[in-house]
């Protein structure tokens, strides 16, 4: 993210980081590793950066998105010589609603 030249990043490892995921409205299937607030959105695990990019342009009225667990090829979890699996990024609303918001196909 900070890479991109788009985003100021600020790290913090917080011991009730599940209890942070619960607070902004994670779904709990949907929870991975990382959880990130940018601007008034939710950005749960490993999110493309153009899907946050989107979702910053558009604005849909949902909490945030989210790409549970860790699929290979999702950023951060790239494999050499490729070997990538289809994941979705999935966009979660504080009704307990949801939507596929960008679907990455298996490479």
């Amino acid at each position: 993210m900070e890479a991109s030249g788009r985003f100021i990043v600020t790290t913090q490892d917080d011991p009730a980081l599940n209890a942070f995921k619960q607070a902004r409205g994670v779904p709990a299937d949907l929870a991975s590793c990382h959880t990130a607030v940018v601007g008034d959105y939710v950005v749960e695990g490993h999110v493309p950066l153009a899907d946050v990019l989107r979702l910053l342009d558009e604005r849909p009225a949902v909490l945030g998105i989210a790409v549970g667990g860790m699929p290979m090829g999702s950023p951060g979890m790239e494999q050499p010589g490729g070997g990538n699996e289809a994941y979705d990024v999935i966009a979660f609303d504080a009704g307990g609603g949801r939507h596929v918001f960008t679907h990455h196909p298996a490479a």
